[in-house]
């Protein structure tokens, strides 16, 4: 079993929690994202994972094995790092052997182990270069190979894909996936690009400033935010959030006419993704401020009274700067958040629905 438990863990540097009181499960053979922005605890707790730092409070179980006082040589667990950390002076066979010449493994296996990574990664040709022979993929190809040939159960990965260009990332992202699937081994890997989170996840740990904002699968986490933090950090562009005030006749986006409820509740945020926002129709009165066509979509950023808000719409939109549009979206695409703690609020989100007849405009007279 290589399920991985990490309960109540904390780790103080002096009187700062670097983590504070995290708790999650990955499943065995799963892969499991911890995502946040820089020094948000997702390294640190990666860390304290594979026994390089050591925990304040708390308990960690690998495989229900307590590991939480163990060496890191006794987890029986793999770690990729950021830096490729190869040996320079070595060759790609010799980088990827290290760790079992240490452990004094027979030749023979070593030679097997050898044979299968190789072949798995494609570095069968390169096993007789130096470091500074290779590209950042096949460097980043060799580091992955020092960890698969230990076959440990688990696997740990802190940012591994951060020096490599775009369009290498997204390769290697597949690969790497491709790769924990074929293994079967628990993966957890550490980014601060939720667009990896995304696309390689089966469950992500959202951290925000040591503390686990919200542990979900990624479709729950996109669709579902349970915080204005979540709303915004996930998604590509991230999701309109706007201000709303309660006065005579229901609750309105601040700065604009249109009423968003019939009833009046106050200090509520709206939160609406841009991919949800569509033009035209009897909606919000808008103008627009600025437009990024992106190829296969167009981003356009409106100014709705006070508020920002920001539309995605297939292809080129034939728009400009200034011009004057209205702005619909259905009801079941609105999210509700409280103003003051920024949670979620779905008991507003379930009369916004009843009142506007599953469409915001049919909510305006």
């Amino acid at each position: 079993m290589s399920q991985i438990t990490v309960r109540n863990v904390s780790k103080l540097w002096g009187a700062t929690a670097a983590v504070d009181n995290v708790s999650f499960d990955a499943d065995a053979g799963s892969f499991l994202v911890l995502l946040g922005p820089s020094g948000c605890g997702k390294s640190t707790t990666l860390r304290l994972i594979a026994g390089l730092d050591q925990v304040s409070s708390g308990r960690i179980l690998i495989g229900g094995e307590d590991v939480t006082d163990l060496a890191p040589a006794k987890r029986r667990i793999a770690m990729v790092f950021q830096s490729y950390a190869l040996f320079p002076h070595l060759t790609v066979a010799e980088n990827i052997l290290f760790g079992l010449r240490v452990r004094k493994t027979p030749t023979a296996e070593r030679a097997r182990r050898l044979d299968h990574v190789a072949s798995l990664l494609g570095l069968r040709a390169l096993l007789a270069r130096k470091p500074s022979q290779l590209s950042g993929g096949q460097q980043q190809r060799v580091a992955l190979g020092r960890a698969i040939i230990a076959e440990t159960p688990v696997c740990l990965m802190d940012e591994p894909l951060s020096n490599l260009d775009a369009q290498l990332r997204a390769e290697m992202r597949r690969e790497i996936r491709m790769l924990q699937q074929k293994l079967g081994i628990t993966m957890v890997y550490v980014t601060h690009d939720q667009s990896e989170a995304m696309s390689m996840g089966d469950k992500i740990i959202l951290m925000r400033e040591g503390k686990v904002e919200q542990a979900a699968a990624p479709d729950i986490l996109y669709a579902r935010p349970e915080t204005v933090f979540a709303a915004r950090f996930i998604g590509t562009p991230p999701m309109n959030i706007l201000t709303l005030e309660a006065a005579a006749g229901g609750t309105f986006i601040t700065g604009s006419e249109p009423r968003v409820l019939r009833n009046s509740v106050a200090s509520l945020l709206l939160g609406v993704r841009p991919e949800d926002v569509t033009i035209g129709g009897d909606g919000i009165p808008a103008r627009v401020t600025n437009i990024e066509f992106m190829g296969a979509d167009t981003m356009i950023a409106c100014a709705v009274g006070s508020q920002s808000i920001t539309a995605s719409v297939p292809g080129k939109a034939a728009l400009k700067p200034g011009e004057a549009l209205h702005l619909a979206w259905r009801s079941d695409n609105m999210h509700f958040f409280d103003a003051a703690s920024g949670r979620r609020r779905d008991d507003v989100a379930a009369d916004a629905m009843r009142d506007t007849n599953n469409t915001v405009q049919n909510a305006f007279a």
